[in-house]
């Protein structure tokens, strides 16, 4: 299957410092056998969000992985970017992430992440952090074949 991963960053976007969970997570996927058909480095911009997911899903990525912007920081806006242009929430991945992270740190209640279907893309919304994008995602991990599956119409024997 085809990924795209996407930084959602105003200071690494500006260069201010090198993006280190977009890379985080190409590793974690490429582990999994998985293709990286895209990848972007962005700024905190609700439509620049939209966007580039928009554009992600019409170039075959069933799975695109944001990271940044889940947080409740004034700029934190990649949650609303996603639902402004979802057809349906999947809230079950939203809470498996803040449970699994909850294991580690007590501010994972904070986080917003969450699981949508984007016209024919499974879109998962992870932490900015490194280390906690790549714990979310796999945290989920065992439900995205499926959902990438569901998301572009495939037949299921299920």
């Amino acid at each position: 299957m085809l990924a795209g991963i996407i930084t959602v960053s105003d200071r690494a976007s500006r260069g201010d410092y090198e993006d280190q969970s977009g890379p985080a997570l190409r590793d974690t996927l490429k582990e999994r056998g998985w293709q990286i058909g895209a990848e972007a480095i962005i700024p905190d911009d609700l439509t620049r969000i939209q966007e580039t997911i928009r554009s992600f899903s019409s170039q075959g990525c069933g799975l695109i992985l944001t990271t940044g912007g889940t947080g409740i920081s004034e700029r934190d806006v990649t949650p609303e970017a996603i639902r402004g242009i979802m057809r349906v929430e999947i809230p079950g991945f939203g809470e498996t992430m803040r449970f699994s992270s909850l294991q580690t740190t007590p501010n994972a209640i904070l986080s917003r992440a969450l699981a949508a279907v984007v016209e024919r893309s499974l879109v998962v919304a992870l932490p900015g952090k490194p280390a906690g994008a790549v714990e979310c995602f796999v945290s989920v991990c065992g439900a995205i074949d499926h959902s990438v599956k569901l998301a572009q119409r495939v037949p299921s024997s299920c």
